[in-house]
């Protein structure tokens, strides 16, 4: 590997990720994605993929094991709680923190093509693929701790917020007991390339709108505006 690669990830290793590597070289693997190696196919051979697959499996182990021994609910609860810790939003949101946008290798292509959120997917899959570096290179106590510094302080917030339940779901029971009909959703805007879409939609009980909520996707955007429809019928907080 090339000295100033090396240095570079090593700095990076102690200041952000918070762990010494023993071999860097898969700290650079896991920041590498696919794009990147096709760019560079005579200096750089591997990419994240394989790390992210194993990284995904250790992060809801920990999760899941925090979960049990600190959540004395439901399995229905603990599930969708997990799924609030583990998805691309929260995992990208704690790469962030952490500087992993820097650090990123994709091809100028994708830097150039893709908006904020699809650097938002590259983040969260980086990050899956340091825990399962991290994992390799030392085991799974380092992993774990890695996860608890960075993804469990998220857990009390998800709470407060009621982030963890869905949405959709809590709104057609609702509705279903109230009026004795189901939510409707409605396309509003769609905007952005293929690559980048944005979502807008609005959700309507007995032809009244209750909620508006966008997203990168229609399937958020529709999680969205039941939330908002949830709190206007002060239903949630």
């Amino acid at each position: 590997m090339d000295k100033n690669i090396e240095k570079r990830y090593q700095e990076f290793a102690a200041k952000n990720v918070g762990y010494e590597f023993k071999d860097v070289d898969l700290l650079v693997t896991a920041m590498t994605h696919r794009s990147y190696v096709n760019e560079h196919r005579a200096s750089t051979h591997r990419h994240n993929e394989r790390l992210e697959f194993l990284g995904d499996a250790v992060l809801e182990m920990v999760i899941t094991d925090y979960l049990f021994k600190n959540t004395p609910d439901a399995e229905g609860k603990l599930t969708a709680v997990r799924a609030a810790l583990v998805k691309t939003d929260s995992i990208a949101e704690a790469g962030r923190k952490l500087g992993f946008a820097d650090y990123i290798r994709i091809s100028k292509g994708e830097r150039l093509n893709n908006g904020p959120r699809a650097m938002k997917v590259f983040i969260a899959d980086a990050f899956e693929a340091v825990i399962a570096a991290i994992y390799v290179d030392g085991g799974y106590e380092p992993a774990r701790d890695f996860i608890s510094r960075n993804i469990v302080p998220q857990y009390e917030k998800i709470m407060e917020q009621g982030s963890w339940y869905d949405a959709k779901s809590h709104l057609q029971e609702w509705a279903q007991g109230e009026c004795g009909q189901q939510p409707k959703y409605r396309m509003l805007d769609e905007s952005g390339p293929d690559h980048d879409k944005w979502f807008r939609v609005a959700v309507s009980v007995d032809g009244k709108r209750i909620g508006t909520g966008e997203a990168s996707s229609k399937q958020e955007a529709e999680r969205q505006a039941a939330k908002e429809a949830l709190k206007k019928l002060k239903v949630v907080k």
